[in-house]
């Protein structure tokens, strides 16, 4: 008999199939089978949900919560849908394994706590304004005295029975919670954590988190004891834990953090000891009576900023932690959840009043003190729904409730599904109602070709990462010219935001900076294990050896929106060419391999919507793979003139590349024959023949001019593609190519593979073509220009621009 009713616990592993053993039976296979099943669902979910036009975080909180059949991947591990299944439950969840399931799951919440502790920094409370603490405190009061109005109801209805102090705390705490980590991803994909609602909706959600916990740990020592002796003694041992955290393991952090220095590997010894710290004390917030997460989370709260100590503890744990372990703590609470227990409409009822007290207390709350702190009815509206956004945190609350008997099956899904429904509609809802300008002033010099020769170039110059820099570089040496006023580069890395911690880390760590994205202080913004240091390093050694103005800047954004970022530093730091990586790198091979059609499309986006010229930079190896000194530069341009604007204006940077002593320019103007059939692909009008013939003349003046030779002009008489084909191939000595993206000459190949580059772009960066670099390039043509992504106001109304050429290397940039 005890037996049937004990299940005899599970072996860690098997012999195998061959042996007669099944893997379902044993705990190691099958922990991996439901691991891989759970991510397999999960991301399946994620990739499904991108065409609403939500942000990747609402995928993860759907994913999180178990709440809709068509949804959520999470009923089918439930008791609602494939959870009925028994044969189907019982061979792949079954009983003897949720020990190890949970353990597991734990384990990875324990420390995505910890991680979340680290997004969390002290030190931007203590500036916290007088509006976001305002708006912190309304937005806790008035949804806690909700939830415990809301407690009274549902205990004289579908929670009869439950203890009472601990039933109201948990409500209120469950009504009043903000998700930090949420907020933060939602603000930074729709791009307002730069803006002024964004940073008090940050400062208002960390207060906001903090004082949850404060309040989650006073619930769970409620919950535990029916003394309010022990209650009391649970919550002055875990104040006595938090102050040995702050004064005696905050300074040993800090000293290791000291010693790990910029540009050098992180000691093996302090990441083991951080990790088994964190470990330890689970335990110690476990043995207290307050749960194991309440002990992560403070160490990562007590864990140094500063450094490149923190960045490298979350590369080290939050892929293993994020992409396997803390999906099992969703599959565990799916376990538990059973949304058939709504059935009544008195459940119905009270889920509708749950949603509504929640929405009221917390948007209500956050916009009433708004409006009292003068803010405008917009933002604050935008803020209330802002601060209503739910996730993991409300989860973890929900789960310690109803592990300790607090709330019961019904309670429990009517909470869950209101935390997934007001998190959902957060992102269309701000969506629809508020929308930053993007605001800078009018500016003359939008391309290189003009006739103030000696005005300052500005240029704006974006690279994927570290193996772009050499060639950017020896670009730009090439490009500073001679004159009074010469180059002022912003060079700007340009970063997908994911949905890693790292990644908030990062806007976090810029934020903090005092201008998010773009950093103004010589730290930089971007991990050490990513090195951006080396980055930031290698410009500005180069900016002191040399008469260039370098700037770097960092936009760290999806790759769906980066493009935004891109045109509007353009506008706003008045550039007269955006230079872009092409999505292709060069091989061992020589052949070109992409890197996703998405970093394609962000270069159409900017070629769309761009202010100025835009160019963009097929590198195969300008200089080599390290950066060359100026006295050293040897370089062989040629640019290839078939005609019209694109052409005159890849002309006019070669004219500025050749100023430079290390270059040679030849320029090979292609002319057909007479008679035969022409190789143009359009007709150009009077005027642009009239402007090209006026080019070609001022060129023939400067080759005429030159005493050394470093300007070459040639005609090519070429009737079919084939003799363009011939005349580029029977180009000897070349480093760069500079080809217009709108020439007007048929594809030189079969077929146009990049049409963001044009027909002699597109067959210049086939693997076949050349094995010089290229750079196409798109002149600015008001007429053409798309709907503006910036509204031009008049220069009073704005903040300061960066400093004029020959300032400091890290100006102030005004924010996005």
């Amino acid at each position: 008999m005890a037996n049937s009713t004990c299940p005899q616990p599970m072996k860690a592993t098997s012999n195998g199939s061959f042996q007669g053993d099944s893997p379902l039976e044993f705990a190691l296979p099958l922990a991996i089978l439901q691991i891989c099943l759970v991510v397999v669902l999960t991301r399946s979910l994620a990739f499904l949900l991108r065409p609403l036009h939500q942000p990747r975080v609402i995928a993860e909180v759907i994913v999180s919560f178990p709440a809709s059949l068509f949804f959520q991947p999470r009923i089918f591990l439930r008791p609602s849908a494939l959870g009925r299944n028994k044969a189907f439950l019982n061979a792949v969840f079954p009983k003897q394994s949720m020990t190890v399931l949970d353990t597991l799951a734990n384990i990875g919440l324990l420390f995505f706590l910890f991680l979340v502790g680290l997004e969390l920094d002290l030190n931007s409370l203590r500036r916290t304004g007088k509006r976001a603490l305002s708006i912190a405190i309304a937005g806790i009061s008035l949804p806690f005295f909700l939830g415990i109005g809301t407690s009274v109801v549902l205990r004289n209805t579908i929670a009869e029975g439950v203890r009472s102090a601990p039933f109201l705390v948990f409500m209120g705490v469950a009504l009043s919670i903000t998700a930090f980590p949420v907020l933060a991803r939602i603000l930074a994909e729709l791009k307002l954590l730069t803006t002024d609602i964004g940073r008090m909706a940050m400062s208002a959600a960390a207060v906001n988190d903090v004082a949850a916990w404060i309040l989650l740990a006073l619930a769970i020592a409620l919950s535990g004891s029916r003394s309010p002796l022990v209650s009391l003694w649970v919550l002055l041992t875990a104040a006595a834990f938090v102050a040995i955290v702050a004064f005696v393991l905050r300074p040993l952090l800090a000293r290791m953090a000291r010693h790990s220095l910029e540009g050098e590997p992180v000691k093996e010894v302090y990441i083991c000891a951080t990790l088994t710290t964190v470990l330890a004390a689970g335990f110690i917030t476990d043995t207290i009576g307050i749960h194991a997460l309440f002990g992560a989370f403070v160490v990562g709260i007590a864990m140094p900023k500063e450094g490149p100590f923190a960045g490298v503890l979350i590369e080290k744990v939050e892929d293993l932690i994020s992409g396997l372990f803390l999906p099992l703590y969703f599959v565990s609470s799916g376990l538990k959840t059973n949304v058939t227990t709504i059935s009544s409409g008195v459940s119905w009822a009270l889920l509708v009043l749950v949603i509504f007290n929640a929405c009221l207390g917390k948007i209500g709350g956050t916009i009433l003190a708004s409006l009292i702190m003068k803010v405008p009815i917009r933002e604050a509206l935008t803020l209330g729904f802002l601060m209503n956004t739910k996730g993991l945190v409300e989860l973890i609350v929900l789960n310690i409730g109803k592990d300790r008997k607090v709330l019961n099956d019904e309670t429990f899904a009517i909470m869950v599904l209101m935390a997934l429904f007001t998190t959902f509609i957060t992102t269309p809802i701000v969506m629809g109602i508020y929308k930053p300008a993007r605001k800078a002033a009018p500016y003359k010099h939008r391309k290189i070709e003009r006739a103030d020769t000696d005005s300052e170039l500005r240029i704006l110059a974006c690279f994927h990462g570290s193996r772009n820099i050499p060639t950017l570089i020896n670009l730009i040496e090439s490009s500073r010219g001679t004159r009074r006023r010469g180059v002022t580069v912003y060079a700007m890395h340009l970063m997908e935001l994911s949905e890693r911690p790292s990644a908030i880390f990062m806007v976090h760590k810029a934020r903090r900076n005092g201008l998010p994205f773009w950093n103004n202080k010589k730290e930089s913004v971007i991990p050490n294990t990513n090195g951006g240091d080396q980055i930031v390093v290698a410009f500005q050694a180069y900016q002191q050896l040399s008469h260039v103005t370098v700037r770097p800047m960092t936009a760290i954004s999806d790759l769906h929106t980066i493009h935004e970022d891109v045109v509007t530093s353009a506008h706003q730091k008045r550039a007269a060419l955006i230079l872009l990586p092409f999505h292709k790198t060069l091989l061992v091979d020589g052949s070109m391999e992409s890197i996703g059609n998405e970093y394609q499309h962000v270069n159409q986006r900017v070629l769309h919507y761009a202010p100025c010229s835009v160019a963009i930079l097929v590198d195969r190896g300008l200089g080599g793979s390290a950066q060359v000194s100026a006295s050293e530069v040897s370089y062989s341009v040629t640019v290839l003139f078939f005609g019209g604007s694109d052409d005159r204006e890849a002309l006019a940077y070669g004219l500025r590349m050749a100023e430079h002593p290390g270059i040679v320019l030849t320029v090979l103007c292609f002319v057909q024959p007479p008679g035969s059939p022409s190789f143009l692909s359009i007709r150009m009008g009077a005027d642009q023949l009239s402007n090209d013939n006026e080019c070609i003349a001022r060129l023939r003046e400067r080759v005429a001019e030159s005493t050394n030779g470093s300007i070459r002009f040639e005609e090519k008489v070429a009737g079919k593609k084939e003799g363009i084909v011939s005349a580029i191939k029977g180009v000897v000595r070349c480093n760069l190519f500079l080809v217009g993206q709108r020439a007007p000459v048929m594809p030189l190949g079969d077929r146009i593979d990049c049409p963001e580059l044009g027909p002699v772009g597109s067959y210049m960066a086939a693997s076949n073509s050349t094995a010089a670099s290229v750079l196409v390039i798109r002149q600015h043509d008001p007429s053409a220009m798309a709907t503006p992504l910036v509204e031009e106001v008049a220069e009073d109304a704005l903040s300061p621009d960066t400093p004029l050429a020959g300032g400091s290397g890290h100006g102030e940039f005004n924010p996005l």
